[in-house]
This record gives structure tokens, C-alpha cells and sequence, in this order.
């Protein structure tokens, strides 16, 4: 552990353990503890704690840290958390705190268990503090039920945290933890990191277990949901991945060094115009402009502006796949598959030509119903030739920065910009880039090809150095 320069509340702990260090575990934990009690009466992101148990395990690390150790670099290969404070969104299994995912009918189901994710990062020494608030089964942006009521943004208490796992990143964003877990089906990571102005990693698909949480995917949907890494420290995201991808992290490539200066780097702006999403507000185009400005001055890169046009198809493409499942649960086949009846396939956009021909078997509506997910096979398939190994897309996070609550009711799409890489499997890091004019976060979306988190994770570190990262609530 180790200090930083923001005041005691704001302490800052990155990767490396208590070991030979002189504060106490118990100190960290304490310290984390009288923050969430300072803070969440006014945020309401915690929603259940475990403060008595956590200092008990804080003293359990330093009798252990006492006790000496001869290779205390074992010590910290063994426990590369040992003592670190850290929450979990209430939607994983903690064993003796609630996991209701903020349903009403669930509200007296205690966890007996750990989720994977969990119990990885409890046996790298990590202190769970307790679970954090969500919106109601994860399904809304906004985190707010009739369980634990509504959370609030810590740089604006009127606005809201994003969702689904919007309590963990206002916690997070608040200086009430060092590190935190979420789950991320359509930008539930993403979106709570962008308008809490912290750190927020979407794996490639697979890669880290889903295990444990309610709700679950199902069907197709498992495909698009990723749990990940929520942090204030760009440092601290790949350690994170590593403990909770366990064996999966071999899929990866984080031990390979990442010069960004040989790294193809990308940019667009926007979607391309989508009729169900806001246009991106003026101070996050700025903002990404400033990005593409130093990273060509003062990384000597050239960034390419590209015009994906089937990205403004991107909420369409997201709801259509999501809705494939059978009545089991189970995956169903395409419509494109049943449309073709096993016979010849069917080109969706020539089947349309067709029909505005009159020429076409098929009613225009079926033909409206393929054309999402084929564009989803074909925009995948543009995207990873794109990027391929070693590049990089700079995207919008989300259109406008955390907007007043109940106002999400009125632009109910937005999550669009982060959904779509959902739908396509890629690696997406948040990352935040100051604060606005209202003293709101801004911030940015990496994204690289599969299995390349490396290359998100390294900008990630890039983009905190030349933009500041985290920014404490009340310091500006």
C-alpha cells in the first residue's frame, strides 16, 4: 500500500501488498470504512456491509505480517491483495450478505456461498467490505429499486451513478474502496466507470467466469455477458483481471510489453447518426479530440478517423440478438437460419433489394428482423480486420455525461455506444479524462480486437499519466 497525494479520505492503495510496509491492514480497512460512513449516507452505495468482519480479517494479515517472513516476494506472489479493501456489486454472491439484485421477492436471500470472481480475489488477500447497489435484475442504467432505494452520483448528487453496477462505481468514485467488481451485458461496467470518473474493464468474452451472480445469462446471452474490473487506478485493472480470469488468463497476452508507439490507433466520434441515441455532447467530443491531438504530438502516432457505418445500427443489432432464446433458456436458431428454411442462405440486405422489387418470398418485417444480427456478423467481422492484433478504436463511452435522475426515461438507448461491443466480444477499457465545465466526468472507450486487453489496459495507463485519471469529488 501506498499513499498518493489526495487527502487521508482519498488514500490511495495500488497493487502491492502490506508486506514491509509500515501501516497496518487494520489502519487501510479503518480508514475505508470511516469513508463509506462519511460518504454513503449522502450516495447510498453500499448497501450492506461487512465492517466487523473485514477488521478481523485485517488483523488476521498483520498477526501474519508479524510473524516475519524470509521471502516476503513469496508472501506477495502467494497474496498479491493481502489487505487490500475491496467491494462487490450485491448481484455476486458474498457468503453472509444479501443477494437480491435489487428484487423485491428476494429480499431475504443471503448468499452461502462465493461467486468465482469472489472467492479468487478473497484468496489474493483481498478484504471485501461489503456489496454494492444495482438496478433492479441489472436491467436499467440507472441504480435504483424498491430493495435499497436510489444511489447518487458523488460529483453531483442529483445525477445518477449509471447502472447496473452503478453502486459499485460511485463507491469507487467516492473514495470509499480501492477496488471493486462488476458485470457488464450491455455497458453495466462501462457506463457507472464513465459517469463516476473511474476505470472500468470489459474482457474479451470468456475470459473471466460469470459464475455466482443473479441474474445469470442464458441462451445466446451468455456470449455478451463479461464480468470485469472496476478501479480509480489504471495500474490497478490488470492485476484485477489476472486474479479473476484465474486459468482463463491465458486466453490473453498481458505479459507481452505494449510500445504504443507501433499501436495503429483509430478514432470516431460518434455512431454515425442513429435515430434512438442523443448526439454526443460537446464537451466529450472535446474531450476525445484531445485525446486524438496528444496521443499524434506527443506519442508521434497518426490517428486514423474511420466512419463505421453499421455502428448507428448499434441499439437495433443489441436488442434483436438479446431476445434470441428458446423457452428453456436455451439458444435458438438465426432468423437468418429460419428464413432460409436449410436451404440456400439469405442475404438479408439483397432479400430487401428484392422485396422493394416485389420480388422477394418474405414480408418485409421478417426481412427487418435479420438484417440486425447479420449486420452484427459483418460489423464483427469489420472491426476485427480493423483493429486487428495491434490497433486501437477511441469510441464515446456514452453520448452525455451522468445525466439528472429519471432522465435516462427519456433517452432510453444511450447504452447503445457501449452495448454493441457486448454483442461483438472485444475488450473495452473507460477511461476517465477530467472533469467538465459542471465539474461532471468525461472520459473515453478503448477498444482492441479479441484476446488483445493488453493493448486497452496499456492506454488505459497511457491516458491517467496525460489526462489526470481518477479526480477526487469536491477537489476541483
Amino acid at each position: 500500500a501506498r499513499h498518493g497525494r489526495t487527502p487521508a479520505p482519498c488514500i490511495r492503495l495500488v497493487t502491492v501488498n502490506l508486506c514491509g510496509v509500515a501501516v497496518k491492514c487494520t489502519d487501510v480497512v479503518e480508514t475505508y470504512i470511516g469513508r463509506i460512513k462519511e460518504v454513503n449516507p449522502l450516495i447510498n452505495a453500499v448497501v450492506k456491509d461487512r465492517f466487523e468482519e473485514a477488521l478481523q480479517e485485517a488483523q488476521q494479515v498483520d498477526e501474519l505480517l508479524s510473524e516475519g517472513h524470509d521471502d516476503e516476494e513469496l508472501l506477495q506472489e502467494k497474496f498479491p491483495f493481502l489487505g487490500v479493501p475491496v467491494t462487490i456489486k450485491e448481484t455476486f454472491a458474498l457468503h453472509g450478505l444479501p443477494n437480491t439484485a435489487g428484487l423485491v421477492n428476494r429480499h431475504n436471500v443471503i448468499s452461502t456461498s462465493d461467486a468465482m470472481v469472489v472467492s479468487r480475489l478473497k484468496q489474493a488477500g483481498a478484504i471485501p467490505l461489503g456489496v454494492t447497489n444495482c438496478s433492479e435484475l441489472c436491467m436499467w442504467y440507472e441504480s435504483s429499486n424498491n430493495v435499497y432505494g436510489r444511489t447518487n452520483n458523488p460529483y453531483d448528487l442529483q445525477r445518477i451513478p449509471g447502472g447496473s453496477s452503478g453502486g459499485e462505481g460511485c463507491i469507487l468514485g467516492a473514495a470509499g474502496s480501492v477496488m471493486g467488481v462488476g458485470s457488464d451485458i450491455g455497458g453495466s461496467i462501462r457506463i457507472p466507470a464513465f459517469f463516476n470518473g473511474i476505470f472500468g474493464h470489459k474482457p474479451t468474452t470468456g475470459v473471466v467466469p460469470n459464475d455466482g451472480q443473479f441474474p445469470n445469462a442464458v441462451g445466446l446471452r451468455t456470449e455478451f455477458l463479461c464480468t470485469g474490473p472496476m478501479c480509480r487506478y489504471a495500474e490497478d485493472l490488470e492485476p484485477m483481471l489476472r486474479v479473476m480470469a484465474g486459468s482463463g488468463i491465458g486466453k490473453l497476452k498481458l505479459d507481452e510489453k505494449v510500445l504504443l508507439e507501433k499501436v495503429k490507433f483509430y478514432s470516431m466520434e460518434h455512431d454515425g447518426g442513429s435515430v434512438f441515441v442523443s448526439p454526443v455532447n460537446k464537451e466529450i467530443l472535446e474531450a476525445h479530440r484531445k485525446v486524438v491531438e496528444h496521443l499524434e504530438t506527443q506519442l508521434g502516432v497518426q490517428v486514423q478517423h474511420v466512419a463505421i457505418r453499421k455502428m448507428k445500427y448499434a441499439f437495433q443489432i443489441w436488442s434483436v440478438l438479446m431476445s434470441y432464446k428458446g423457452s428453456g433458456g436455451e439458444e435458438i436458431p438465426s432468423f437468418t437460419d429460419l428464413l432460409g428454411d436449410h436451404g440456400k442462405p439469405v442475404w438479408p440486405s439483397w432479400e430487401l433489394m428484392k422485396w422493394m422489387l416485389g420480388k422477394s418470398p418474405h414480408t418485409l418485417p421478417a426481412i427487418g428482423k435479420v438484417l440486425p444480427s447479420y449486420f452484427a456478423g459483418s460489423l464483427r467481422t469489420e472491426l476485427v480486420n480493423l483493429l486487428g492484433s495491434d490497433g486501437l478504436l477511441l469510441y464515446p463511452s456514452h453520448p452525455i455525461v451522468a445525466p439528472k435522475h429519471h432522465s435516462p426515461l427519456g433517452m432510453p438507448f444511450n447504452f447503445a455506444y457501449t452495448a454493441i461491443f457486448n454483442i461483438l466480444g472485444l475488450p473495452v477499457t473507460q477511461c476517465p479524462l477530467g472533469l467538465n465545465s459542471e465539474g461532471l466526468p468525461l472520459g473515453i472507450q478503448v477498444v482492441a480486437g479479441p484476446h488483445n486487453d493488453h493493448l486497452t489496459l496499456a492506454a488505459a495507463g497511457y491516458l491517467e499519466k496525460a489526462f489526470g485519471g481518477w479526480i477526487c469529488p469536491g477537489e476541483s
